[in-house]
Protein backbone atom coordinates (compact mmCIF):
# COMPACT_ATOMS: atom_id res chain seq x y z
CA UNK A 1 0.00 0.00 0.00
CA UNK A 2 1.29 3.67 -1.19
CA UNK A 3 1.89 6.15 1.21
CA UNK A 4 1.80 9.88 0.80
CA UNK A 5 5.95 9.72 1.31
CA UNK A 6 5.66 8.22 -2.04
CA UNK A 7 4.83 11.45 -3.66
CA UNK A 8 7.78 13.10 -2.51
CA UNK A 9 6.14 16.05 -1.26
CA UNK A 10 7.79 19.30 -0.40
CA UNK A 11 9.40 18.86 3.40
CA UNK A 12 6.74 21.75 4.46
CA UNK A 13 4.16 20.16 2.74
CA UNK A 14 4.72 16.30 4.13
CA UNK A 15 5.05 17.59 8.03
CA UNK A 16 1.65 19.26 7.34
CA UNK A 17 0.59 15.77 5.72
CA UNK A 18 1.95 14.26 8.87
CA UNK A 19 0.83 15.89 11.65
CA UNK A 20 -2.23 15.62 10.15
CA UNK A 21 -2.12 11.51 11.07
CA UNK A 22 -2.41 10.92 6.80
CA UNK A 23 -0.31 8.15 6.45
CA UNK A 24 -1.82 6.39 3.16
CA UNK A 25 -3.67 8.55 -0.30
CA UNK A 26 -6.83 7.21 -0.51
CA UNK A 27 -7.75 5.82 -4.07
CA UNK A 28 -8.99 8.96 -5.51
CA UNK A 29 -5.58 10.78 -4.23
CA UNK A 30 -3.60 7.80 -5.44
CA UNK A 31 -5.38 7.83 -9.30
CA UNK A 32 -5.46 11.89 -9.40
CA UNK A 33 -2.16 13.02 -8.18
CA UNK A 34 -0.02 11.71 -11.34
CA UNK A 35 -2.52 13.13 -13.66
CA UNK A 36 -2.78 16.30 -12.08
CA UNK A 37 0.82 16.77 -11.61
CA UNK A 38 1.20 15.92 -15.49
CA UNK A 39 0.02 19.52 -16.43
CA UNK A 40 -3.41 17.92 -17.90
CA UNK A 41 -7.15 18.38 -17.85
CA UNK A 42 -8.84 16.05 -15.40
CA UNK A 43 -12.26 15.26 -14.81
CA UNK A 44 -12.31 12.97 -12.03
CA UNK A 45 -15.57 10.75 -11.14
CA UNK A 46 -15.63 9.63 -7.20
CA UNK A 47 -18.10 9.58 -4.65
CA UNK A 48 -18.64 11.87 -1.92
CA UNK A 49 -16.15 11.04 1.34
CA UNK A 50 -13.42 9.33 -0.67
CA UNK A 51 -10.83 12.39 -0.23
CA UNK A 52 -11.01 14.42 -3.19
CA UNK A 53 -10.75 17.67 -1.81
CA UNK A 54 -6.62 16.43 -0.97
CA UNK A 55 -6.56 14.86 -4.26
CA UNK A 56 -6.14 17.83 -5.82
CA UNK A 57 -4.51 20.51 -3.41
CA UNK A 58 -1.90 18.02 -2.65
CA UNK A 59 -0.32 18.19 -6.34
CA UNK A 60 -1.48 21.82 -6.64
CA UNK A 61 0.49 22.55 -3.49
CA UNK A 62 3.82 20.08 -4.49
CA UNK A 63 4.17 22.09 -7.57
CA UNK A 64 4.09 25.59 -5.91
CA UNK A 65 6.63 28.80 -5.92
CA UNK A 66 6.60 31.70 -4.21
CA UNK A 67 5.71 34.67 -6.83
CA UNK A 68 5.38 38.22 -5.95
CA UNK A 69 1.60 38.63 -7.13
CA UNK A 70 -1.79 39.84 -5.41
CA UNK A 71 -3.99 38.13 -8.00
CA UNK A 72 -5.11 34.56 -7.81
CA UNK A 73 -3.36 31.71 -9.25
CA UNK A 74 -5.19 28.96 -8.18
CA UNK A 75 -9.02 29.52 -8.54
CA UNK A 76 -11.50 26.63 -6.38
CA UNK A 77 -15.23 26.77 -6.98
CA UNK A 78 -17.69 24.85 -5.01
CA UNK A 79 -21.63 24.81 -4.56
CA UNK A 80 -22.03 26.49 -0.98
CA UNK A 81 -21.00 28.56 1.26
CA UNK A 82 -20.43 25.87 4.17
CA UNK A 83 -18.20 24.29 1.90
CA UNK A 84 -15.83 27.08 0.52
CA UNK A 85 -15.34 27.68 4.38
CA UNK A 86 -14.37 23.79 4.70
CA UNK A 87 -11.58 23.68 1.87
CA UNK A 88 -10.13 27.14 2.65
CA UNK A 89 -9.73 25.17 6.65
CA UNK A 90 -8.19 22.31 4.62
CA UNK A 91 -5.87 24.82 3.00
CA UNK A 92 -4.76 26.09 5.66
CA UNK A 93 -3.94 22.91 7.23
CA UNK A 94 -1.91 21.93 4.41
CA UNK A 95 -0.22 25.72 4.34
CA UNK A 96 0.86 26.16 7.83
CA UNK A 97 4.09 25.94 7.02
CA UNK A 98 4.30 27.53 3.61
CA UNK A 99 3.81 31.05 2.04
CA UNK A 100 0.32 30.45 0.56
CA UNK A 101 -2.47 33.25 1.12
CA UNK A 102 -6.03 31.88 0.73
CA UNK A 103 -9.45 33.22 0.45
CA UNK A 104 -12.88 32.32 0.88
CA UNK A 105 -15.77 34.04 -0.74
CA UNK A 106 -19.41 33.55 -0.73
CA UNK A 107 -22.66 35.11 -0.59
CA UNK A 108 -24.77 36.39 1.90
CA UNK A 109 -22.53 38.16 4.02
CA UNK A 110 -20.78 42.31 3.18
CA UNK A 111 -19.48 42.22 -0.77
CA UNK A 112 -17.10 45.12 0.68
CA UNK A 113 -15.62 42.99 3.16
CA UNK A 114 -14.44 40.58 0.92
CA UNK A 115 -13.08 43.49 -1.68
CA UNK A 116 -10.92 44.44 0.75
CA UNK A 117 -9.66 41.01 1.67
CA UNK A 118 -9.14 40.45 -1.88
CA UNK A 119 -6.96 44.01 -2.22
CA UNK A 120 -4.50 42.68 -0.10
CA UNK A 121 -3.65 39.91 -1.92
CA UNK A 122 -4.32 36.15 -2.40
CA UNK A 123 -2.61 32.90 -4.16
CA UNK A 124 -5.37 30.97 -3.90
CA UNK A 125 -9.34 31.78 -3.97
CA UNK A 126 -12.23 29.56 -3.37
CA UNK A 127 -15.76 30.25 -3.92
CA UNK A 128 -18.65 30.04 -4.99
CA UNK A 129 -19.83 31.02 -8.76
CA UNK A 130 -22.44 33.55 -7.65
CA UNK A 131 -20.12 35.89 -5.56
CA UNK A 132 -16.90 34.87 -7.73
CA UNK A 133 -19.23 36.35 -10.56
CA UNK A 134 -19.84 39.75 -8.81
CA UNK A 135 -16.21 40.50 -7.95
CA UNK A 136 -15.01 39.65 -11.28
CA UNK A 137 -17.56 42.07 -13.14
CA UNK A 138 -16.43 45.15 -10.55
CA UNK A 139 -12.96 43.80 -11.92
CA UNK A 140 -12.07 43.11 -7.97
CA UNK A 141 -10.82 39.68 -9.03
CA UNK A 142 -8.62 39.11 -12.22
CA UNK A 143 -7.63 36.36 -13.74
CA UNK A 144 -4.61 37.34 -15.62
CA UNK A 145 -2.05 34.84 -14.13
CA UNK A 146 -4.37 32.44 -13.19
CA UNK A 147 -2.96 28.86 -13.66
CA UNK A 148 -5.31 26.58 -12.33
CA UNK A 149 -9.05 25.92 -12.44
CA UNK A 150 -10.72 23.09 -9.77
CA UNK A 151 -14.44 22.98 -10.33
CA UNK A 152 -15.35 20.97 -6.98
CA UNK A 153 -18.80 19.37 -6.82
CA UNK A 154 -19.72 20.01 -10.43
CA UNK A 155 -22.34 18.37 -10.75
CA UNK A 156 -24.03 20.49 -8.26
CA UNK A 157 -22.90 23.25 -8.83
CA UNK A 158 -24.87 22.79 -12.03
CA UNK A 159 -28.02 21.31 -10.20
CA UNK A 160 -28.09 24.44 -7.86
CA UNK A 161 -28.96 26.42 -10.56
CA UNK A 162 -25.30 28.06 -11.27
CA UNK A 163 -24.75 27.21 -14.62
CA UNK A 164 -24.82 31.01 -16.35
CA UNK A 165 -22.36 31.92 -13.38
CA UNK A 166 -20.21 29.58 -14.27
CA UNK A 167 -20.14 29.93 -17.82
CA UNK A 168 -19.76 33.70 -17.41
CA UNK A 169 -16.41 32.85 -15.29
CA UNK A 170 -15.38 30.46 -17.69
CA UNK A 171 -15.49 32.78 -20.75
CA UNK A 172 -13.43 35.91 -18.12
CA UNK A 173 -10.89 33.19 -18.05
CA UNK A 174 -7.32 32.80 -20.63
CA UNK A 175 -7.59 29.40 -22.44
CA UNK A 176 -3.82 28.86 -21.01
CA UNK A 177 -4.81 26.95 -17.81
CA UNK A 178 -5.06 23.54 -16.21
CA UNK A 179 -9.01 22.50 -15.79
CA UNK A 180 -8.97 19.77 -12.53
CA UNK A 181 -12.71 19.17 -12.48
CA UNK A 182 -14.39 16.98 -9.95
CA UNK A 183 -18.15 15.45 -9.25
CA UNK A 184 -19.87 12.57 -7.73
CA UNK A 185 -22.08 11.70 -11.12
CA UNK A 186 -21.67 12.21 -14.78
CA UNK A 187 -24.82 14.17 -15.73
CA UNK A 188 -26.03 15.61 -19.15
CA UNK A 189 -26.03 19.30 -17.79
CA UNK A 190 -21.95 17.84 -16.61
CA UNK A 191 -21.34 16.85 -20.19
CA UNK A 192 -22.76 20.04 -22.26
CA UNK A 193 -20.27 22.11 -19.85
CA UNK A 194 -17.41 19.80 -20.79
CA UNK A 195 -17.97 19.84 -24.19
CA UNK A 196 -18.21 23.85 -24.70
CA UNK A 197 -15.67 24.52 -22.25
CA UNK A 198 -12.96 22.14 -22.07
CA UNK A 199 -10.97 20.23 -24.60
CA UNK A 200 -11.18 16.17 -23.83
CA UNK A 201 -9.91 16.09 -20.20
CA UNK A 202 -8.70 12.86 -18.73
CA UNK A 203 -11.03 10.77 -16.85
CA UNK A 204 -10.38 9.25 -14.13
CA UNK A 205 -13.01 7.09 -12.39
CA UNK A 206 -13.00 5.57 -9.03
CA UNK A 207 -16.42 3.64 -8.64
CA UNK A 208 -19.45 3.79 -10.58
CA UNK A 209 -21.94 6.76 -10.70
CA UNK A 210 -24.22 5.65 -7.65
CA UNK A 211 -22.23 2.49 -5.83
CA UNK A 212 -22.52 3.03 -2.34
CA UNK A 213 -20.02 2.90 -0.08
CA UNK A 214 -19.33 -0.32 1.27
CA UNK A 215 -18.04 1.21 5.10
CA UNK A 216 -22.26 1.81 5.10
CA UNK A 217 -24.86 -0.35 6.43
CA UNK A 218 -27.90 0.16 5.13
CA UNK A 219 -31.44 -0.17 7.12
CA UNK A 220 -35.09 0.66 6.11
CA UNK A 221 -38.20 0.89 8.36
CA UNK A 222 -41.50 1.38 6.62
CA UNK A 223 -43.80 3.52 8.45
CA UNK A 224 -46.79 4.96 7.80
CA UNK A 225 -46.78 8.50 8.18
CA UNK A 226 -44.53 11.26 9.70
CA UNK A 227 -45.38 11.66 13.01
CA UNK A 228 -45.02 8.11 13.93
CA UNK A 229 -41.44 8.48 12.14
CA UNK A 230 -41.18 11.45 14.96
CA UNK A 231 -41.81 8.64 17.66
CA UNK A 232 -39.36 5.94 16.07
CA UNK A 233 -36.54 8.27 15.51
CA UNK A 234 -36.95 9.18 18.98
CA UNK A 235 -37.82 5.67 20.58
CA UNK A 236 -33.85 5.00 18.97
CA UNK A 237 -32.06 8.12 19.92
CA UNK A 238 -34.04 7.05 23.84
CA UNK A 239 -32.69 3.39 23.73
CA UNK A 240 -29.59 3.41 21.18
CA UNK A 241 -26.77 4.74 22.79
CA UNK A 242 -24.31 4.31 19.83
CA UNK A 243 -25.97 7.50 18.32
CA UNK A 244 -23.99 9.45 19.64
CA UNK A 245 -23.28 12.08 15.94
CA UNK A 246 -26.17 11.82 13.58
CA UNK A 247 -27.51 13.92 11.13
CA UNK A 248 -31.18 13.82 10.04
CA UNK A 249 -31.86 14.63 6.71
CA UNK A 250 -35.69 16.12 5.25
CA UNK A 251 -36.78 17.42 2.06
CA UNK A 252 -37.51 20.79 2.93
CA UNK A 253 -36.97 23.86 5.85
CA UNK A 254 -40.43 23.74 7.10
CA UNK A 255 -40.45 20.00 8.27
CA UNK A 256 -36.78 20.61 9.30
CA UNK A 257 -38.25 22.80 11.60
CA UNK A 258 -40.98 20.66 12.58
CA UNK A 259 -38.09 17.94 13.16
CA UNK A 260 -35.86 20.11 15.28
CA UNK A 261 -39.28 21.50 17.67
CA UNK A 262 -39.96 17.84 18.23
CA UNK A 263 -36.20 16.79 19.08
CA UNK A 264 -36.58 19.64 21.40
CA UNK A 265 -39.34 18.11 23.80
CA UNK A 266 -37.26 14.98 24.59
CA UNK A 267 -33.30 16.40 23.90
CA UNK A 268 -33.21 20.00 25.11
CA UNK A 269 -29.74 21.11 23.08
CA UNK A 270 -28.82 18.36 22.06
CA UNK A 271 -29.43 18.82 18.24
CA UNK A 272 -28.91 22.00 15.80
CA UNK A 273 -30.51 22.69 12.56
CA UNK A 274 -29.26 23.84 8.90
CA UNK A 275 -31.45 25.33 6.63
CA UNK A 276 -30.90 28.04 3.99
CA UNK A 277 -33.04 30.31 5.45
CA UNK A 278 -30.74 29.97 8.51
CA UNK A 279 -28.32 33.14 8.71
CA UNK A 280 -24.48 32.59 7.85
CA UNK A 281 -23.30 32.85 10.96
CA UNK A 282 -26.08 30.89 12.74
CA UNK A 283 -25.27 27.69 9.86
CA UNK A 284 -21.53 27.75 10.67
CA UNK A 285 -21.76 28.07 14.22
CA UNK A 286 -23.93 25.61 14.33
CA UNK A 287 -21.45 23.32 12.15
CA UNK A 288 -18.86 24.15 14.66
CA UNK A 289 -20.70 23.10 17.93
CA UNK A 290 -21.43 19.39 15.80
CA UNK A 291 -18.00 19.57 15.37
CA UNK A 292 -16.74 20.04 18.80
CA UNK A 293 -19.36 17.75 19.89
CA UNK A 294 -21.03 20.16 21.89
CA UNK A 295 -24.55 18.83 20.16
CA UNK A 296 -25.66 15.08 19.40
CA UNK A 297 -27.09 16.14 16.24
CA UNK A 298 -28.07 18.21 12.88
CA UNK A 299 -31.32 18.48 11.33
CA UNK A 300 -31.04 19.35 7.51
CA UNK A 301 -31.95 19.86 4.29
CA UNK A 302 -30.09 18.64 1.18
CA UNK A 303 -27.76 21.75 1.86
CA UNK A 304 -25.49 19.87 3.98
CA UNK A 305 -25.51 16.41 1.44
CA UNK A 306 -22.78 17.82 -0.44
CA UNK A 307 -19.14 18.27 0.42
CA UNK A 308 -18.85 18.57 4.14
CA UNK A 309 -16.83 16.71 6.35
CA UNK A 310 -18.07 16.03 9.38
CA UNK A 311 -15.64 13.51 11.73
CA UNK A 312 -16.96 10.43 13.08
CA UNK A 313 -20.76 11.11 11.68
CA UNK A 314 -21.99 7.11 13.29
CA UNK A 315 -25.21 7.50 11.62
CA UNK A 316 -27.35 9.26 9.22
CA UNK A 317 -31.08 9.13 9.08
CA UNK A 318 -33.07 10.03 6.22
CA UNK A 319 -37.24 11.17 7.37
CA UNK A 320 -37.74 11.58 4.43
CA UNK A 321 -36.36 9.78 0.70
CA UNK A 322 -34.94 12.58 -1.60
CA UNK A 323 -37.06 12.89 -4.36
CA UNK A 324 -33.62 12.82 -6.84
CA UNK A 325 -32.39 9.41 -5.94
CA UNK A 326 -28.33 10.00 -6.64
CA UNK A 327 -28.57 12.90 -3.83
CA UNK A 328 -29.21 9.56 -1.56
CA UNK A 329 -25.69 8.49 -2.20
CA UNK A 330 -24.21 12.27 -1.54
CA UNK A 331 -26.69 12.12 2.27
CA UNK A 332 -25.60 8.65 3.85
CA UNK A 333 -22.15 9.26 2.39
CA UNK A 334 -21.70 11.96 5.14
CA UNK A 335 -20.83 8.59 7.77
CA UNK A 336 -18.73 5.72 6.95
CA UNK A 337 -15.60 8.00 5.34
CA UNK A 338 -12.12 7.63 6.18
CA UNK A 339 -12.16 3.97 6.69
CA UNK A 340 -14.72 3.51 8.84
CA UNK A 341 -18.05 2.14 9.50
CA UNK A 342 -21.45 4.20 9.48
CA UNK A 343 -24.91 3.36 9.82
CA UNK A 344 -27.66 4.89 7.40
CA UNK A 345 -31.59 4.68 7.90
CA UNK A 346 -34.26 5.66 6.09
CA UNK A 347 -37.60 6.00 7.48
CA UNK A 348 -40.12 5.19 4.24
CA UNK A 349 -43.84 5.92 4.09
CA UNK A 350 -46.18 4.37 1.87
CA UNK A 351 -46.05 6.82 -1.07
CA UNK A 352 -41.88 6.53 -0.63
CA UNK A 353 -41.97 3.37 -2.22
CA UNK A 354 -41.33 3.96 -5.71
CA UNK A 355 -38.56 6.20 -5.02
CA UNK A 356 -36.68 3.78 -3.01
CA UNK A 357 -36.77 1.46 -5.59
CA UNK A 358 -35.26 3.94 -8.34
CA UNK A 359 -32.71 4.51 -5.17
CA UNK A 360 -32.18 0.78 -5.06
CA UNK A 361 -32.06 0.28 -8.90
CA UNK A 362 -29.24 2.93 -8.62
CA UNK A 363 -27.26 1.00 -6.40
CA UNK A 364 -28.03 -2.48 -7.47
CA UNK A 365 -28.64 -2.89 -3.97
CA UNK A 366 -31.65 -3.54 -1.67
CA UNK A 367 -31.96 -2.49 1.99
CA UNK A 368 -32.62 -4.39 4.42
CA UNK A 369 -36.64 -3.82 5.85
CA UNK A 370 -36.69 -4.17 9.86
CA UNK A 371 -39.97 -4.23 10.89
CA UNK A 372 -41.35 -1.66 13.05
CA UNK A 373 -40.83 -2.13 16.63
CA UNK A 374 -44.04 -3.32 18.73
CA UNK A 375 -44.00 -0.43 21.04
CA UNK A 376 -43.51 2.57 18.72
CA UNK A 377 -47.02 4.68 19.11
CA UNK A 378 -48.80 4.81 15.71
CA UNK A 379 -49.88 8.15 15.31
CA UNK A 380 -53.04 8.80 13.45
CA UNK A 381 -52.59 12.68 12.17
CA UNK A 382 -51.21 13.58 9.28
CA UNK A 383 -49.25 16.75 8.31
CA UNK A 384 -50.29 18.84 6.03
CA UNK A 385 -47.85 17.92 3.51
CA UNK A 386 -49.17 13.97 3.86
CA UNK A 387 -53.10 14.57 3.10
CA UNK A 388 -54.07 13.88 -0.25
CA UNK A 389 -54.24 17.29 -2.16
CA UNK A 390 -57.84 17.13 -3.07
CA UNK A 391 -58.63 18.75 -7.11
CA UNK A 392 -61.74 21.10 -7.09
CA UNK A 393 -63.25 21.19 -10.54
CA UNK A 394 -65.27 24.52 -11.42
CA UNK A 395 -67.65 22.98 -14.01
CA UNK A 396 -69.98 25.94 -16.51
CA UNK A 397 -73.10 24.44 -16.21
CA UNK A 398 -75.48 25.02 -19.56
CA UNK A 399 -78.84 26.02 -19.22
CA UNK A 400 -81.56 23.23 -20.13
CA UNK A 401 -83.40 23.72 -23.41
CA UNK A 402 -85.68 20.82 -23.09
CA UNK A 403 -87.23 22.21 -19.63
CA UNK A 404 -86.70 21.59 -16.16
CA UNK A 405 -85.27 23.15 -13.13
CA UNK A 406 -82.96 25.61 -15.27
CA UNK A 407 -85.80 26.80 -17.93
CA UNK A 408 -87.80 29.68 -16.99
CA UNK A 409 -90.86 30.42 -19.23
CA UNK A 410 -90.34 34.17 -20.12
CA UNK A 411 -93.15 36.86 -19.52
CA UNK A 412 -95.63 37.81 -21.29
CA UNK A 413 -94.34 41.16 -22.35
CA UNK A 414 -90.58 39.82 -23.46
CA UNK A 415 -92.50 37.58 -25.85
CA UNK A 416 -93.51 40.48 -27.54
CA UNK A 417 -91.73 40.62 -31.19
CA UNK A 418 -90.25 44.64 -32.64
CA UNK A 419 -91.25 44.64 -36.14
CA UNK A 420 -90.31 48.28 -35.64
CA UNK A 421 -92.31 51.05 -37.38
CA UNK A 422 -91.67 54.46 -38.00
CA UNK A 423 -88.98 56.02 -36.58
CA UNK A 424 -88.55 52.43 -35.37
CA UNK A 425 -86.20 50.91 -38.08
CA UNK A 426 -83.67 52.36 -40.04
CA UNK A 427 -82.29 50.62 -43.57
CA UNK A 428 -78.87 49.95 -43.16
CA UNK A 429 -76.72 52.47 -45.19
CA UNK A 430 -74.56 50.23 -46.71
CA UNK A 431 -77.36 48.52 -48.52
CA UNK A 432 -78.97 50.15 -51.58
CA UNK A 433 -82.30 50.85 -51.65
CA UNK A 434 -84.53 49.84 -55.12
CA UNK A 435 -84.62 52.83 -56.54
CA UNK A 436 -80.99 53.37 -56.96
CA UNK A 437 -80.77 49.84 -58.00
CA UNK A 438 -83.06 50.44 -60.77
CA UNK A 439 -81.40 53.59 -61.45
CA UNK A 440 -78.24 51.90 -62.20
CA UNK A 441 -79.62 48.80 -64.45
CA UNK A 442 -81.33 51.94 -66.43
CA UNK A 443 -77.55 53.83 -67.10
CA UNK A 444 -75.93 50.03 -68.31
CA UNK A 445 -79.02 50.28 -70.65
CA UNK A 446 -78.25 53.20 -72.05
CA UNK A 447 -74.58 52.80 -72.53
Amino acid sequence: MKTFEQFNLPKSLQKAVDELGLVHPTPIQEKAFPVIMSGRDVMGIAQTGTGKTFAYLLPILKQWTFANVHTPRVLILVPTRELVVQVVEEIEKLTQYMNVRSLGVFGGVNINTQKNAVYEGVDILVGTPGRVMDLALDNVIRFDLLQKLVIDEFDEILNLGFRFQLTSILSMLKDKRQNILFSATMTDDVDDVLEDYFDFPEEITLAKSGTPLENIEQIGYEVPNFLTKVNLLKDMLTNQENMSRILVFVNNKKVADIVETKLAETFEDQFGIIHSNKSQNYRLNTMAAFQRGELRGIVTTDVMARGLDFDDVTHVINMQLPQIPEQYIHRIGRTGRADKKGIAISFIAPKEEEVLLSIEELMDIELTLEPLPENIEISESRLDFEKDKVKVKFLLKKPKLDGGASFHEKKDKNKKVNLGGPGKRTPRKSAPTNRAVERKRAQKRKK
